[in-house]
């Protein structure tokens, strides 16, 4: 498959690095000591069209192709050297605003939709409790008849914007006798509903600027148009978010993939050892080979992931693939990077040790890489 570029995809993959460059990498490193999540950073990002990429337009978001989709997001990875609040902005692009548009009511997409496009909002996508992580079948989170609507109780862990979430797609048990597939509901929860709060904020090894933190429902009444898509269709929703984030938030990882790998190219080139750049030695070269092919590789799975991620029934067997293969690949090319700069690579200020905390997650969010692994497992029939 060709995967040249057009002009347009080009312009905007340009335009992104350009903006991100110019606008997000200012205390960088203080930000991520004090695990800083910025609002108006998230609003410039906004402004550009960040957090509204694949949405309608005539909703406020930009009406961009999955592919395209993926050329912004590698594009912000490259050029944005803050990985907390790339990845928050994918959590609230893929797991938020695509379900909303993909499974919400008329109603519902005007109401939340225009916000979550134009910053005003930051979404959340709450499905992992303390008991049922990769588990979803353990979910306790229960959604019992409340009158006209559903009364919560319960709640749910390592929610990534959860701290700051103006709006969640909460998960929650509605027929327990059902299991996962028809028992599940997903709901749209608001910042302020009464009996629905944050709890606990995480402090983590990495993607610090990005807020984690516990949600919790204690006899929360939300009306009944607060489902999103049907009533036992959480499944539904869950399997469309896990899809487009599978299969996109890693576009954002060969963004950074390839920053790592200019990084050390340079320090390569410029650092001398023994008479000579660390470079001519084969040890050092070949670790900057491995990155190239790795890039190279990786792009290609997200770029053919992406553009079949509408038009295929097998996008979950070829996201499992990509996120799997990606997500290694950024943790590979993160410790290779630290190691190519020795000593200076331990240290803060060159920057690439953050790069290899943020890159240890990769291989945890939106499912393990061992259950990526189970995933393609059972599409192989084993």
């Amino acid at each position: 498959m060709d995967f040249d570029l057009s002009s347009e995809q080009k312009l905007l993959r340009d335009s992104i690095v350009r903006f991100a460059r110019g606008e997000l990498n200012q205390e960088v490193v203080e930000r991520d000591r004090a695990q800083s999540f910025r609002r108006d950073l998230w609003r410039h990002c906004a402004a550009v069209g960040l957090l509204g990429l694949p949405a309608p337009e005539e909703y406020g978001g930009v009406g961009l192709d999955p592919l395209s989709c993926a050329v912004a997001l590698e594009a912000l990875g490259y050029g944005c050297r803050d990985g907390g609040l790339v990845f928050s902005i994918c959590a609230h692009v893929l797991a938020c605003v695509v379900p909303v548009w993909q499974h919400g009511s008329e109603a519902q997409k005007q109401r939340y939709l225009r916000g979550l496009c134009d910053g005003t909002l930051v979404g959340a996508h709450a499905i992992t409790e303390p008991d049922s992580g990769s588990d979803t079948f353990a979910m306790r989170l229960r959604a019992e008849r409340a009158g006209d609507g559903w009364r919560l109780n319960g709640s749910k862990t390592f929610i990534s914007n959860g701290p700051v979430a103006d709006v969640v797609v909460v998960f929650a048990v509605t027929d327990p006798a059902k299991g996962f597939h028809g028992g599940v509901t997903a709901f749209l929860v608001d910042r302020g509903l009464a009996g629905f709060s944050a709890g606990q904020k995480f402090a983590k090894m990495g993607l610090r600027t990005s807020p984690v933190g516990e949600l919790v429902f204690e006899d929360a009444v939300v009306a009944s148009d607060a489902v999103l898509g049907t009533v036992g269709g959480g499944a539904s929703v869950f399997g469309t978010a896990m899809d487009w984030e599978r299969s996109l938030l890693v576009a954002a990882h060969v963004g950074t993939i390839e920053r790592l790998l200019n990084t050390s190219i340079a320090y390569a080139r410029s650092r001398s050892q023994f008479g000579q750049t660390i470079g001519k030695f084969q040890a050092v070269a070949h670790k900057i080979a491995d990155m190239k092919v790795q890039l190279e590789a990786a792009r290609l799975l997200v770029y053919r992931t992406a553009s079949r991620l509408t038009t295929t029934r097998s996008i979950s067997l070829d996201a499992a693939v990509t996120k799997l293969f990606v997500s290694e690949s950024l943790l590979r090319t993160a410790l290779d990077t630290v190691q190519v700069h020795g000593g200076y690579g331990f240290m803060e200020e060159y920057e690439v040790e953050r790069a290899l905390r943020d890159a240890v997650g990769s291989t945890l969010y939106s499912g393990t890489s061992e259950m990526q692994r189970n995933i393609i497992g059972r599409w192989l029939g084993l």
